[in-house]
């Protein structure tokens, strides 16, 4: 069984090596395109086509996403803790100075739809930050707040609130915000030791129930029975637990032998392959679960799904890397990773700060 320390840094460095994997490959809607341009099984690190998104960098370099989720985890090891004034400076200093609200642009190649529209009601419109935030329906808070999840793995309340905070900074709708919330306290139960099964959600349910998540719930266990006083949400808190329901449903789907999805990385068209919260979670899950044990069968299929996969990889790879820890990822895979050195470094600091 891998350490906490272990898991922590399992997750982040599983998270960037997932990105990092889809990088040539990302956003191929069609999948004979992507057979074409790549072959019929992607196994490692590829460049991007000079026509293609991310085109110039190069194999094991990260997107945005990944430089993202480095630039959070800086933040959290030098402030030793979520500090969102000096979250915000450093997205003020290294990111918005450096892009110009177009999607091909900036650090990795690509500026998320989220980022761009924070960017313009920031910089364009001179809002303060807590006024910048948009509707988009993607993945990316939920990518950076990763080195969040893993930061406060064995304090789910504290993970919550800097969670949802970090969210709606970029992303203020509430199901976006429950769902990645949700996520991350998926994430942190892995870190601290659990297994993506069908039990997962009951622990979910007994932290909503002990105030320690804030998802509201008219019911005893999440299934049946109105609970004593649940009638009405606690102030503040997202409007279902249904977000903390789904990792367990997905769970049973991929271990049971009467549910198939073969090969695996058709994952992506069940789930669905764009980029929402809704399709990308789910896709992860399942792979997640599927190959528990596993982490290379689990980010490779992710990869060859096609569509966003950058995301459904990251993701995948974040809660992989936490069930077989850091020592459990193939050594190719981290040494073909730009800037591993400086990242297991980072994450080692992190992992080091985790409440025992």
């Amino acid at each position: 069984m891998p350490t906490l320390h272990d898991r922590a840094v399992g997750a982040l460095l599983g998270a960037f090596i997932g990105d990092a994997l889809a990088l040539g490959p990302h956003w191929y809607y069609d999948l004979d395109a992507l057979r074409a341009d790549y072959g019929d099984w992607i196994d490692g690190y590829t460049a991007p086509r000079p026509d293609r998104y991310h085109a110039g960098l190069r194999a094991g370099e990260s997107s945005q996403a990944g430089w993202l989720l480095e630039l959070t985890l800086r933040s959290l090891v030098e402030c030793g803790g979520y500090d969102e004034a000096d979250f915000c400076r450093r997205i003020d200093d290294e990111l918005f100075a450096h892009i110009d609200g177009t999607p091909l642009n900036g650090p990795g190649g690509y500026t998320s739809q989220s980022m761009r529209e924070a960017w313009r009601a920031r910089v364009q419109q001179g809002r303060p930050w807590g006024e910048v935030g948009g509707l988009a329906d993607n993945t990316e808070a939920a990518e950076r707040g990763l080195a969040i999840a893993v930061r406060y793995a064995r304090q789910p309340a504290q993970l919550a609130r800097a969670l949802a905070a970090n969210t709606v900074l970029t992303q203020v709708d509430p199901t976006v915000a429950a769902m990645t919330v949700a996520f991350g306290a998926v994430l942190g139960q892995l870190v601290d030791g659990q297994r993506l099964d069908a039990q997962l959600s009951a622990r979910l349910m007994a932290l909503v129930r002990n105030g320690e998540l804030p998802f509201h719930t008219v019911t005893r266990d999440g299934e049946d029975g109105v609970a004593p006083g649940a009638e009405k949400p606690t102030p503040g808190a997202f409007a279902s637990p249904d977000a903390l329901l789904t990792p367990s449903n997905i769970a049973r789907a991929a271990l049971d032998p009467g549910v198939r999805i073969e090969p695996a990385w058709k994952a992506s068209l069940v789930y669905g392959m764009p980029c929402a919260v809704y399709h990308q979670f789910p896709a992860a899950y399942y792979l997640a679960a599927r190959y528990a044990d596993d982490f290379e069968s689990a980010v490779l299929h992710a990869v060859n799904g096609g569509g966003q996969n950058q995301a459904r990889a990251m993701l995948t790879g974040a809660l992989v890397g936490a069930m077989v820890g850091v020592h459990g990822i193939p050594r190719r895979f981290i040494d073909g990773l730009d800037g591993a050195q400086r990242r297991l470094e980072l994450a080692h600091e992190l992992a080091a700060r985790i409440v025992r």
